[in-house]
């Protein structure tokens, strides 16, 4: 797909008549084509109104700064609206956290070597060096940075540092440490955790041992963005597989792990796309 010249704008405001006229007739006065166009209110009389508009423009990169002054001045700034412009042919710089379960890192690293994650992945982070054949199969740059109870103030700054500031997303694909509020405040970047475990059931560790023993009938995972609280942040994907008395803790894991990758990958993949819009401590997916 070329996407030169795809825009995406992402809004956000109190809803009322008129949101989706104005936007539109913004586009259309300017020769955009719109190729897709999602929206969604919490109450029409009042509520909040969300909405996200991929279109496609010839020359859009070139006149980014003109187009987004020209929208926040006639209709982001009428209708009073939070709103992000997004160009689809920038891609994000992902850098991707691991403990030692590698099946979430394969996975995104396998479909980003596919082509179906858009995105730049030139970074892995482990407190554990053995993931560095994983890292290395795909060629990207692998930073070992060993974490414990004495030692995690100076391996987030090392974090920090391998970081510089110059990534639009990190992923923590099963890493097994919790980031301090310190490290999330310094790093100002969004970051996907995959939990596993449908939360809130079963939070914190060993979920499938505590399934196991409660003789659960479901098992699931969830994609979530990382907050202070912990496994609290706003959920942006779940799913579940349906399982029997006959599990074992071993066979529960082996499902659980297949559950995590995929919805890891989904979580990733609109992220990038930039798809979810947040609100409070929720998500709006598109």
């Amino acid at each position: 797909m070329n996407r030169d010249g795809v825009g995406r704008l992402l809004v956000s405001c109190v809803d009322r008549p008129g949101i989706v006229a104005a936007l539109t007739r913004f586009l259309a006065e300017r020769g955009a084509n719109i190729l897709q166009s999602d929206q969604h209110t919490t109450d029409p009389e009042g509520g909040t109104f969300f909405m996200r508009t991929e279109f496609k423009l010839d020359g859009l990169e070139d006149q980014a700064d003109a187009f987004e002054a020209a929208f926040g001045t006639e209709v982001a700034g009428p209708f009073g609206m939070e709103w992000e412009m997004r160009y689809a042919s920038q891609r994000k710089r992902v850098c991707i956290f691991v403990s030692r379960y590698d099946h979430c890192l394969a996975e995104l690293l396998w479909r980003w070597r596919r082509g179906e994650l858009y995105a730049d992945i030139p970074l892995v982070i482990s407190n554990h060096a053995e993931m560095e054949r994983e890292a290395a199969r795909f060629d990207v740059r692998f930073e070992h940075v060993p974490v414990t109870p004495d030692t995690k103030p100076a391996a987030e700054r090392a974090h920090l540092e391998l970081l510089g500031g110059t990534f639009d997303l990190i992923v923590l694909a099963r890493y097994m440490q919790i980031l301090s509020p310190t490290f999330l405040e310094a790093v100002r970047t969004p970051i996907i955790n995959i939990h596993h475990s449908f939360l809130p059931a079963f939070a914190g560790a060993n979920p499938y041992a505590r399934a196991y023993e409660r003789g659960v009938k479901l098992i699931g995972a969830t994609a979530h963005y990382v907050t202070e609280e912990l496994d609290a942040g706003p959920i942006i994907e779940q799913d579940v597989e349906r399982v029997t008395h006959r599990e074992t803790i071993e066979s529960l894991e082996r499902a659980g792990a297949d559950i995590e990758r995929t919805v890891l990958t989904r979580a990733v993949g609109w992220h990038l796309e930039d798809r979810v819009l947040a609100y409070g401590n929720r998500t709006i997916v598109f």
